[in-house]
Formats: C-alpha cells, structure tokens, sequence
C-alpha cells in the first residue's frame, strides 16, 4: 500500500487533564480495578517479535492508567487475522470505549473497524496502518524511512570497506503487514541505484525467522560466495539469515540489517554477526496512542501532526543503530542496560566497542 502525506495540521489530543480527573471521583471494585473505570482495548498481532509483549503492552498500559481511571482489555492474535477478528469482537461485547489495534494482516482488519465504527468505537491503528478510511488515528513511525536507513546504512557500510558493487539478498517482511511493503519501498529507492545487484528477494510470512533461515538456507546452494550484503527487514529475519550463514560457514561474511533493536539484535551489532538494527522508541509511540485514546475515549477531536491516507497521524523517527552509537542510542534512552546486553558471551566484545 502506496502511503501519501496530505498536509500538516495542529497536534491536538484533546484535553487530558479533564479525563484524568475521573480518577478522584470513581469507587474501586472488588479486584482491584475502579468499578466505573473506562475501558480501553489494545489489540496486538504477535508474540514472535520481542517487543509486543515487553514493550509495547506493559508501556501502553503504564502511560494510559497514568491518565486516569482506565481498564485496558488486552490480546495478542499471535499472528491469527481470524483470530485478531474474534478478539476484537469480545473487546467490543466488553464495553470497551476505543479499540488500539495493530493489525496481523491490514486488509482483513478493515472489517474489525467497520464493526467498532457501528458500534461507535473510534479506532486507532497502531503501528501499522489498517486499509480503512474509518480509522480515527494512526501512530507509527515514519515506516518508509526504516527501509532507506537499513539501504542506506548497509551502502555506506560496505563503501566504507571499499566495496561498490556486489551482490545483495533481501529478506523482506510479511506480506500481510503494510509496514513491510513500505520497508520495502525504501529500502529499493536506495538499493535499486546504489551500484550493488539484488540477486533475489523474499517476503517472509508471519516475518518468522524459520522460513527466513530456510529461504536463506535455499539460496546459499546458489549464490554462496557472491553476494556482499543481506538486507534483512528485521531482527528476527536477520537472525534466521544469520544462522543459515553460520551453519554453511559463510566467508567472507556479509553485512547485515535488522530492526527494533531487539536484544539479541544488539548483541550481534556488537559482536559483528549483524552490521545494524533500526531502534524505535516504542515508549513514544505507546504514550501517544494513550493519549489519544484518553481524548476519543472522552469524545474529544483528534488532530495530527500529519496525515497519512487522510488519517489523523503521528509519524515518529526511527534511528540507525550501528555498534558505534549503541550507547547514545539503546543504552541512553534505558531501551537496554549495559548489564543486559554485555553478558559473558559478549563482554570481550562490547569492551572492544566501548560499551560499558
């Protein structure tokens, strides 16, 4: 799905002091929860990557209850679209007064905001941007823009080892995720002219990396010893790829990209196996889908700092993270610890790269 930008507007989320004042006045329920609390649904579409469930879970949670007397009804659809819909469809029966949903797959989930929207449930699509022009608000990062960092990164990875040409791999992500096609995007709009030759490319189902490490294994048979680079659409997929490699004794070994700055992610930045990873800062994009679910759950208007498809939009920044500025990055912004990513394994490693 092609993504437009249709102009800028005032950020304007409404006012959430008047929401969180409902926290003083409302009475507490037997477990623990206010019996007049407002509820919220966060729909989320898989446990396979990392970051649903230690991030983006606990952090919504956090920044919404902080707001005032708010229940979050949660699931995870583990990569099930029916699933998702089922879900979904129990949060509407609960009551809930805004649904938060990050899509398995963006077209099926259309009909998911068709119901909340006869229902009167403003729907916020979260991360991923959902093919309905029903949604109330979108917040993601800027996701074309991953796809150049990763190309970009990789180029001027291998230029600066005095390579200008070569040959490349891409490890796409899943073709049921919108994000995927716009990481694809960008990343073609740079490697497509950068000198080097896309041997062959793939996009992964369920961006799960057993069919990446199996893709990678299949193409190993073909192209070992030709290729210079693999773009990888995220740190789960670098990792099959990188397995794959090791299993074949890949030499000399390719650069590699990633995304989310995972924590096995990071520790392959340092110990050289992955060249980048992409960092986002969830807690951001979480904190913003609160607050403007706090607004739509007070029926106030929402507006974006953009729009995307001529939905209401935050585009957040994401960051390339190369074992150089690990620490100005992941590390300063508490993403990791330095104890969580220097373990014995990797401590002669991260000392070697100044991270401690």
């Amino acid at each position: 799905m092609k993504r437009t930008f249709k102009g800028i507007g005032a950020l304007a989320v409404g006012s959430i002091l008047a929401v969180a004042a409902l926290a003083g006045c409302s009475s507490s329920s037997s477990d623990g929860s206010s019996a007049d609390a407002i509820k919220v649904g966060l729909l989320l579409p898989e446990s396979k990557t990392t970051r649903y469930e230690a991030f983006d879970k606990p952090l919504f949670t956090s920044a919404i209850e902080a707001l005032g007397n708010y229940d979050v009804v949660y699931s995870n659809a583990d990569q099930d679209s029916s699933k998702q819909q089922q879900q979904a469809e129990s949060a509407i029966a609960a009551g809930v007064k805004v649904l938060v949903l990050d899509p398995v797959d963006a077209d099926a989930a259309a009909s998911i905001v068709e119901e909340a929207a006869a229902a009167n449930i403003p729907v916020i699509s979260y991360d991923r941007l959902i093919a309905s022009d029903q949604i109330s608000y979108y917040v993601s990062f800027d996701n074309e823009q991953v796809g150049k960092l990763q190309a970009q990164t990789l180029v001027d990875g291998l230029k600066a080892e005095g390579k200008t040409s070569g040959g490349l791999l891409m490890i796409n992500g899943s073709p049921t995720d919108s994000n995927a096609t716009s990481f694809k995007e960008g990343a073609h709009s740079v490697l497509d002219d950068s000198g080097f030759t896309i041997l062959a490319e793939y996009d992964t189902p369920d961006w799960s990396a057993d069919n990446a490490q199996s893709w990678m294994t299949s193409q190993l048979a073909q192209y070992n010893g030709q290729f210079v680079g693999v773009y990888a659409a995220n740190d789960g997929t670098a990792g099959g790829a990188i397995a794959a490699m090791q299993a074949a004794n890949v030499s000399p070994w390719p650069l590699v990209t990633g995304q989310d700055s995972e924590l096995a992610g990071i520790q392959r930045v340092v110990s050289g196996e992955q060249y980048m990873t992409i960092y986002k800062s969830i807690k951001d994009e979480a904190t913003k889908a609160a607050s403007v679910a706090a607004a739509l759950a007070s029926g106030e208007t929402v507006t974006g700092d953009t729009t995307v498809d001529g939905i209401p939009s935050t585009l957040l920044t994401p960051v390339a993270v190369t074992v150089d500025n690990i620490m100005d990055t992941v590390v300063a912004d508490g993403f990791w610890s330095v104890s969580d990513i220097c373990t014995s394994d990797y401590a002669a490693a991260c000392t070697a790269a100044g991270i401690k």
